[in-house]
């Protein structure tokens, strides 16, 4: 099922009593750097120190009471890991997460923090998603897609929703929203959620190279999986292509996506710490190294990024 606008607000009311409502900031670092005026949506600042928590809370606030005894199941490398292990802490259920053996050490221990049981795979070897359902079969537990599920796309669009909401008291009117891209959850509820509120901006997906999946089915016109390779720096930007459900929706409402190097991604951590003061991992901050790279023409335009996620290993990450 392809998730509504009212979807959307229905999840923002779900949500609203456990996830934080992070702050969109003006940048005037950006926007001398770049002749832009640039925003930030600070979803570093979310519980688990990423947007994922959204999402999992609204999916797993839609489980029935009668179904919750369970548990929940998913897949990740570490911040939908620690987005469903967070909420299934609020909702009172038991979560298994299958992570690869690889993943950040600070995502792996905030999983567990949470209270989640991690099944650790190979990434290069093993089929997550077979592991994964096997455990769902064995508990009778609810297997939680890390984005294409509708109400986790629906969740990650409220961060949209506040976008709208702040620029409204900015007062003014956006002409481009970059987003970190992995299945496309993320942006593609962003831009349901900015059409729907009236906002009329270009919606791009920001991807690692060879891993763009969502660019690369945007300019085909359908879904098609990008070459991979050597792993990017961005562990949680790695899906190869675009979730089904995420597609029917980005097809229709994202501009031509942009793709960055593993340098650009670099760049943009060290910008973010050194001069925005910020913190963010690779993957949050693709969209701040597009616009550094100048993937994308901002000069004079009022431009929204959004850092999406703060868990990094940053001593080994910025080597």
């Amino acid at each position: 099922m392809v998730p509504t606008f009212e979807d959307v607000q229905a999840a923002a009311a779900r949500i609203a009593p456990h996830a934080v409502r992070t702050p969109l900031v003006e940048a005037p670092a950006l926007n001398a750097l770049t002749g832009a005026r640039v925003f930030l949506k600070l979803e570093t600042l979310q519980r688990t120190g990423s947007f994922k928590f959204r999402g999992a809370c609204n999916r797993l606030a839609m489980i029935p009471q009668d179904a919750r005894s369970n548990g929940v199941v998913a897949f990740s490398s570490g911040n939908h890991a620690q987005g469903v292990a967070a909420a299934a802490k609020v909702f009172g259920m038991p979560a298994v997460i299958v992570m690869p053996s690889d993943a950040p050490r600070p995502k792996m221990e905030g999983t567990r923090a949470y209270g989640a049981t991690i099944v650790e795979y190979d990434r290069l070897r093993d089929d997550r998603e077979a592991i994964a359902a096997a455990i769902c079969a064995e508990r009778q537990a609810v297997l939680v897609k890390p984005f294409d599920d509708a109400g986790i796309i629906a969740g990650q669009g409220t961060a949209g929703l506040e976008i709208a909401e702040d620029v409204t008291r900015f007062g003014v009117t956006l002409d481009e929203v970059l987003a970190p891209c992995s299945g496309g959850g993320l942006v593609s509820g962003v831009a349901l959620a900015l059409k729907g509120a009236g906002v009329r901006a270009n919606v791009r997906s920001v991807e690692p190279e060879n891993f763009d999946g969502m660019k690369r089915s945007l300019e085909a016109g359908h879904r098609v999986k990008a070459p991979g390779g050597a792993l990017s720096i961005a562990d949680a930007l790695m899906a190869p292509t675009p979730g089904a459900i995420v597609f029917e929706l980005a097809k229709d409402l994202l501009a031509p996506g942009l793709a960055v190097s593993d340098d650009e991604l670099k760049q943009a951590m060290a910008f973010a710490a050194r001069e925005l003061k910020l913190l963010a991992e690779p993957g949050g901050a693709a969209a701040l190294a597009a616009l550094l790279a100048g993937k994308t023409d901002a000069r004079g335009k009022i431009v929204a990024l959004i850092l999406s996620g703060g868990n990094a290993d940053f001593a080994v990450n910025l080597q």
